[in-house]
């Protein structure tokens, strides 16, 4: 009996060390995806150094694909459907791409919201994420949320020289707030995704559109506009909100040591560092776009101003229409404004 009892327990135990091994080291692929060109700002100084950041950090267990351009399917506004329901592991989601679906996060587009840091306003970002929006995004595993940096206004013709150089210009937005703002303005705003613009410039369906400085090199508004306009202050004229998300089932499917390390690269810093890429990225793309000989205009002080009270109204009659929906309107926009103001100045130093 023990001549053929131990071999077999021996075997049983040979047997479950194997399976053993495969658990302890599970490899795993992640494929993530977005919507603009690789060497844009956010891919090239976050997404992909974060990808190879958590592959280094696991010693190599979790491999990061990235796809740009939405290779893996679907439009840039169904991004955040895409990573909750599982076509894909994770990716770049601006919310506001579906107005209206988060409301709350509208609070941190308002005119002059943000200051021209994209890192200072992450940082922003994120403590009013976790104030506020924890339920809007329950339904995925939320890594990173951010802002880009300052927003300026790209045009054909001549730079900006008053306020009322604006009205009648068909302008794109990439958000409901922004949007309200260019329709105070006198403009007649157009929505739209970012990939879209560069064909709506070359077929003239708008005459131009606010964007930051770091995108403009790859959407070539150098050769599409003409001018470049921003506003005279710290304040941004608007700003975007993003998150870098994770589907929730494929996070939990993870073991807890890989797990870990998606966690040590989520969170407050590793916001900032995707705002710390759109600085980096609007120093690179505002030297494009001087090389190109394109005009690069601020307005004036007076005219920023007499903007700015335009954005007021916009601000106020936000507060109304969404405490008319049940939120607290006027607490959401004095909790954005703290935060700002929390880490003004908490901004690296850009460099190239």
């Amino acid at each position: 009996m023990t001549r053929h009892f131990v071999p077999r327990v021996l075997s049983a135990i040979g047997f479950a060390a194997v399976l053993a091994v495969p658990a302890a080291a599970q490899e795993v692929t992640l494929r993530f995806q977005h919507f603009v060109s690789p060497n844009s700002a956010n891919p090239k100084h976050f997404i992909e150094p974060w990808a190879k950041k958590v592959e280094e950090d696991s010693d190599g267990r979790i491999k990061v694909e990235i796809y740009p351009f939405m290779q893996l399917g679907g439009k840039p506004p169904a991004q955040y459907d895409l990573v909750r329901d599982g076509a894909i592991d994770g990716g770049w989601v601006i919310p506001g791409y579906q107005p209206g679906r988060f409301p709350e996060a509208e609070a941190l587009e308002l005119p002059f919201m943000t200051t021209k840091s994209g890192e200072e306003a992450s940082r922003a970002a994120w403590d009013f994420t976790q104030k506020h929006l924890l339920d809007d995004f329950a339904d995925v595993h939320l890594i990173a949320s951010h802002m880009h940096g300052r927003g300026i206004l790209h045009k054909k013709g001549d730079a900006l020289e008053s306020m009322d150089d604006i009205a009648g210009l068909r302008l794109r937005g990439p958000s409901r707030p922004v949007t309200l703002l260019l329709g105070k303005l006198g403009a007649t705003p157009v929505g739209m995704p970012v990939p879209a613009f560069p064909e709506s410039l070359a077929k003239g369906v708008v005459d131009g559109g606010v964007i930051p400085w770091e995108i403009a090199p790859s959407l070539k508004l150098d050769e599409l506009t003409d001018s470049h306009t921003d506003i005279a202050g710290d304040q941004s004229l608007y700003n975007l909100f993003f998150i870098w998300a994770m589907n929730k089932d494929k996070y939990e499917s993870l073991p807890d040591d890989l797990k870990a390390v998606i966690d040590a690269n989520s969170g407050m810093e590793t916001s900032a560092w995707a705002g710390r890429a759109h600085d980096i990225g609007d120093n690179e793309g505002k030297e494009v776009i001087a090389a190109s000989g394109n005009e690069i205009a601020v307005l004036s002080e007076a005219e920023t101003d007499r903007i700015r009270a335009l954005g007021a109204e916009v601000t106020a009659e936000w507060i109304d229409e969404v405490t008319a929906k049940g939120l607290d309107g006027a607490g959401l926009v004095s909790d954005a404004q703290a935060a700002v103001a929390e880490f003004a100045g908490s901004a690296t130093p850009p460099s190239n």
